[in-house]
């Protein structure tokens, strides 16, 4: 328990005037006579002082004719702070009269103790006027009477005081289990400046969020085409042109066989380009119906049609403002439907169905299409100036089976994807079952091989996907000719029978190939019966 040990009064002379306690020990009054320790001791106002080996503080208070010096037993903790720090004193003394920070303290009976010079301001109250007064007379709403009796702290509460809400904290003090008062502290001047804070920090967060985003794209420098795998002379081609044309703000078009990956590619333009950090909208241009197609692309105001949003809704354009849209399958687009398209395409403009409001819409056009748009304009199923709407620059995605070198980068990929995917060990690949994989024509591309990849992660025998693997166990509607019709037929490996038998095999998968599953002409072709088809094909009837 700390309390005052001493008391020594010296002029300006040096001379003693009064001691008392501990004042009187003559090592005491040597300090306080000596001029170097009394200018320290009056620069600090608190200064440590050991004694018999117990450790006291000298407060030095300067009055007219010379000093106080009150002496007084501490704990370590505050010994420790006052012996550190030369400028105790004016840190107590300013979380004493910290207009920002203020401070209340009420003893074990809930009366007031201290008040802060701001808030007796705040109050009206005269210096020390409310001291010795029941808190609840004296400040409005608080609850620093309940901590005193229940000893648990209230961090954060929000509080009203003279129509004014403030952020405050009350904590109880203990000392050996017995709570001695409480103390309360405005955090903040109000809600206004926690909220300020708030949003301070979520700004900050979000800047902090965007730098390290942009520091990976900095570090990947290849954006979103890491997800085009594949090193063949025909993908470096394809990764320069969308290196090239990313950053510019022309219309592409992106034609392709179905399963190339012309929506990887939509996004690679994307991430690449100065809206990177703005929403792609992706719009499945066949799937539109015309009666929805105004709706669905350029929204519908509160109350339009019946079943209508009543706060209405967005159309992709507009959600895609400052953004790319992204309009795949357009060759499959009904000719109506274009028509409306091509109006927003020239002037950048929406106008909501029950709205009478246009509105300017700012984004970057991306189309992907498997069909030859040129013959469709021929058939007069597609409009030529939607055409030169959407086609300055065109980039095209090469099939599969052009690049057959990317195979293996393709199946090591996916094999990694579903082996993170289910948490199994992805299975090896064997050189002949690779070597099989290369010789097919793949006609659904990349799609399809990640499926028949996929098949064979399940039936891998063994942790070893072979060549048996996708035979016995793939899609044989889109199999082609195998290495078996392409090099010398092997005699190795059973009967005549069973040689006959893979043969026959092989001449159906190349029939099934060459006339796109159709079982009736494949039976017809090879002169045999549908039942014997299914038969070699594994199917039942």
């Amino acid at each position: 328990m700390s309390s005052l040990k001493g008391i020594l009064i010296v002029g300006h002379d040096r001379k003693v005037l009064h001691a008392d306690g501990l004042g009187s020990d003559g090592r005491v009054q040597a300090l306080a006579t000596d001029t170097s320790w009394m200018e320290e001791a009056r620069t600090r106002r608190l200064q440590p002082l050991t004694l018999d080996h117990k450790s006291y503080s000298v407060l030095v208070l300067p009055f007219a004719k010379g000093d106080i010096l009150l002496l007084t037993d501490i704990r370590e903790p505050v010994l420790e702070f006052l012996s550190s720090v030369d400028f105790a004193y004016d840190i107590v003394e300013k979380l004493l009269t910290d207009p920002f920070d203020a401070m209340t303290v009420v003893d074990a009976n809930a009366r007031l103790v201290y008040i802060s010079p701001v808030h007796e301001a705040f109050f009206g109250l005269k210096h020390g006027e409310g001291n010795g007064r029941p808190v609840r007379q004296v400040i409005e709403n608080t609850r620093l009477d309940t901590v005193v009796s229940t000893g648990r702290s209230e961090v954060g509460h929000i509080q009203r005081m003279k129509g004014v809400e403030r952020v405050v904290s009350r904590v109880p003090i203990v000392r050996d289990d017995k709570i001695l008062g409480a103390v309360g502290r405005v955090m903040f001047k109000g809600p206004e400046q926690l909220m300020a804070l708030s949003e301070r920090i979520a700004a900050l967060e979000s800047e902090v969020e965007f730098r390290r985003r942009e520091v990976a794209a900095l570090r990947r420098r290849t954006y979103g085409l890491d997800d085009l795998i594949g090193e063949s002379e025909p993908m470096k081609r394809l990764k320069n042109e969308i290196v090239k044309i990313a950053p510019l703000e022309i219309p592409v078009l992106i034609r392709g066989e179905s399963g190339t990956g012309k929506e990887l590619v939509a996004h690679a333009l994307h991430l690449l380009s100065p809206r990177r950090d703005n929403a792609m909208v992706m719009v499945n241009a066949a799937a539109l119906p015309a009666t929805l197609v105004e709706s669905e692309l350029f929204g519908y105001e509160a109350g339009a049609f019946t079943g209508a949003d009543r706060k209405g809704r967005k159309g992709r354009f507009e959600q895609a403002a400052n953004g790319t849209i992204f309009l795949d399958e357009i060759g499959d687009m009904p000719i109506d439907v274009q028509v409306k398209l091509l109006r927003v395409l020239q002037d950048r403009v929406v106008e909501r169905i029950g709205g009478d409001r246009p509105r300017h819409v700012d984004f970057r056009l991306v189309t992907a299409t498997n069909r030859d748009l040129q013959a469709l304009i021929s058939e007069e199923k597609f409009r030529l100036d939607l055409y030169y709407r959407i086609s300055p620059l065109v980039i095209e995605v090469p099939p599969l089976r052009n690049r057959i070198e990317d195979i293996e980068h393709l199946v090591d990929h996916f094999l990694d994807e579903v082996s993170q995917l289910h948490g199994r060990p992805a299975p090896r690949i064997s050189a002949g079952a690779l070597a099989y994989l290369m010789e097919l024509p793949w006609p659904g591309n990349v799609r399809q091989l990640r499926h028949e990849v996929e098949r064979a992660f399940v039936f891998a025998d063994d942790g070893i996907i072979t060549p048996e693997t996708f035979i016995r166990h793939g899609d044989l509607r889109f199999a082609g000719p195998s290495v078996a019709l392409k090099k010398p037929l092997s005699l190795e490996g059973g009967r005549l029978k069973d040689i006959v038998e893979r043969t026959e095999i092989e001449v159906v998968r190349e029939a099934m190939q060459r006339y796109g599953g159709n079982k009736k002409r494949v039976a017809e072709e090879l002169g045999i019966s549908r039942s014997y088809l299914y038969k070699l094909l594994g199917e039942p009837e």
